[in-house]
């Protein structure tokens, strides 16, 4: 079993070597203060106002700058079978990691980091982009409190059997799958929304409704 580098209570703030900007990386530390960084995301944290607990990954993006600003903190993983994203999913300990610099850039960046989050859903992870925000259905099941009208959308990562409360248009103990069903552009009829899931089934909501997926995450 691997054991955590960083074991924290409360949520934790993962950047990763992918495109973001600054606003991004507030609003994920406005909500999970503690930072850790995925290998090449150190590079953007040399000159911060924060230093990172951490730095995890086999190391081979970091510069020799950031290597020298945080070079007590390196965690080097070296093997090659794994994605530094997930090298630190699976030694972080905290009720939810929101990561930002994973979806930016590059799609098969993007891509690769929902493949590790299908592969380890027990791992509370929020995606953290310049417009919204990605997650899983925690163990099975999920109450979200939102305004009306809020745009929701429903993505299978792999076989998945959803049933809706509180949607447009509901989805009634339905299989989705990546390449039959989904639910893209759905929107909320009700404050409150329940979605249960056997299977992996994406969340993606506005950023603006991150505080409420961060309660509903640590619920479930």
């Amino acid at each position: 079993m691997t054991r955590p580098v960083v074991h924290k209570s409360e949520p934790v703030t993962l950047v990763g070597a992918g495109v973001f900007n600054a606003d991004d990386l507030t609003l994920a530390l406005k909500h999970a203060p503690s930072l850790v960084a995925a290998d090449g995301g150190g590079n953007a944290l040399v000159g911060h106002v924060q230093a990172p607990l951490a730095v995890i990954g086999d190391l081979d993006s970091l510069t020799n700058k950031a290597r020298a600003a945080f070079s007590k903190v390196l965690h080097h993983v070296g093997e090659q079978d794994t994605t530094d994203f997930e090298k630190c999913l699976t030694r972080i300990a905290a009720p939810v990691i929101l990561a930002v610099g994973f979806t930016g850039g590059r799609l098969d960046h993007t891509l690769s980091a929902l493949n590790t989050m299908a592969r380890h859903r027990d791992r509370p992870v929020i995606l953290i982009g310049p417009d919204d925000i990605s997650f899983l259905v925690p163990h099975s099941k999920i109450t979200l409190d939102l305004p009306v009208a809020t745009r929701l959308s429903l993505m299978p990562l792999a076989d998945a059997r959803v049933d809706t409360k509180g949607l447009r248009w509901e989805i009634r103990d339905t299989a989705l799958h990546p390449v039959r069903a989904a639910s893209i552009s759905n929107e909320t009829t009700a404050p409150q929304v329940d979605i249960h899931a056997m299977g992996p089934l994406l969340i993606t909501l506005p950023q603006a409704a991150l505080a409420a997926a961060i309660t509903a995450v640590r619920a479930g």
